[in-house]
């Protein structure tokens, strides 16, 4: 038996995260520090029916009596949930907004803090059109609480939205959209089923990677990233085996919070190629990042070597480009990842889901110039 422990502790980087096992009965301060009276509560379907929600919502209900639940997030949430959300928010007369859950309910609630205050259309404030330059620091307040530990929502400034006019997932980018307060119990996760898991996790290993090899200059990010790879490495595959390894989950949590924290500096090609198997594929998104990474990390290879060789060391390999897509490919093994073939992704997919790729800002950031062709070999190769 493990003989873990830790103290609730508090960071600021720059949001204020209370973070360890029973962080969440500290959830109603945070609500009375910022006067919410009638905060709208934004989650899923299928979490708003479980026994997670259930003690959040009563521990809101401590200081907030009146809140009012918005559970009709999507897997891959659109354009058509934030407006419903904000329709909510303003018919209810709501007074903030609290995001629980993983990062759908999370970017979602996200859109709709910026949507309560800002009219102009959700795609004019898509990140590739500037759009963070029409996003003000008039939004109401915005409180996170995750229940996966994965896509660092909960910390980051982007929300991802499915546009119906594009059908395409956007960025939109502000460090406005920043919650201000992120309550990280990972008692929360315990017991999530083995795929979320898995596919959560690896989405937090991604956007470490990812961000460790994009291009650019920012040292406290590739410090970050690597830390955060590690972390994955170490206890991912614990938390797989054993849902209630409270260890494992807390340090996976910790991992997903580096890994947005990181991202800062940008994501890569993994991500371009990831959002379109959600819109057009309809897989999960850490699940599509964890199927793509060794090939991109092959292709990569030629420009970004000695950091690969960095990753691998992270992961207790020797300093090898190989080694470190072999551990990867051993990660992926250990949550259960397959290939796209795996999850119902087909041949004639492949051409419109590239073109959608080349659509997507991430790949501007990628460390080796990607085009269309390469985005179609690449999907190919992990088929």
């Amino acid at each position: 038996m493990s003989s873990f422990s830790l103290n609730v502790t508090t960071f600021y980087y720059p949001t204020k995260i209370i973070f360890g096992p029973g962080a969440i009965e500290r959830l109603p301060l945070e609500i009375e520090a910022f006067r919410m009276l009638r905060p709208l509560v934004v989650t899923d379907g299928g979490l708003a029916k479980s026994p997670v929600f259930d003690r959040v919502l009563g521990i809101i209900g401590k200081r907030s009596g009146d809140a009012v639940v918005f559970d009709q997030v999507l897997p891959n949430p659109t354009e058509r949930n934030v407006l419903e959300g904000v329709a909510r928010y303003q018919e209810a007369k709501c007074d903030g907004v609290i995001g629980v859950g993983g990062g759908s309910p999370l970017d979602a609630a996200k859109a709709i803090t910026l949507k309560a205050t800002h009219p102009l259309p959700l795609a004019d404030y898509d990140d590739l059109k500037d759009g963070s330059d029409r996003i003000s620091s008039n939004v109401p307040p915005f409180l996170t609480v995750p229940t996966t530990s994965g896509t660092g929502s909960d910390v980051s400034r982007s929300s991802v939205i499915t546009l119906t006019a594009t059908n395409r997932k956007t960025v939109i980018f502000s460090p406005f959209l920043m919650p201000k307060v992120s309550v990280s119990d990972p008692e929360l996760t315990l017991g999530m089923p083995v795929h979320i898991t898995a596919g959560t996790g690896m989405d937090a290993f991604t956007h470490n990677l990812e961000a460790y090899l994009a291009k650019g200059y920012h040292p406290l990010s590739d410090a970050i990233a690597l830390g955060g790879v590690k972390l994955v490495w170490q206890y991912l595959p614990r938390a797989v085996a054993d849902g209630n390894d409270l260890e494992a989950r807390t340090q996976v949590m910790a991992a997903a919070i580096m890994g947005a924290t990181a991202f800062q500096k940008g994501l890569g090609a993994v991500h371009s190629l990831a959002h379109p198997l959600s819109t057009i594929a309809g897989m999960h998104h850490g699940t599509s990042n964890a199927v793509l990474l060794p090939p991109v990390m092959r292709f990569n290879a030629t420009v970004v070597a000695d950091r690969l060789k960095d990753l691998a060391m992270a992961m207790s390999a020797k300093p090898t480009v190989d080694a470190a897509i072999q551990r990867v490919l051993e990660l992926n093994r250990l949550c259960r990842i397959g290939t796209l073939r795996d999850y119902r992704v087909t041949e004639d997919m492949i051409v419109p889901m590239a073109a959608k790729a080349m659509e997507d800002g991430c790949r501007l950031c990628n460390p080796r110039d990607v085009s269309e062709q390469d985005m179609i070999q690449l999907y190919k190769e992990a088929m």
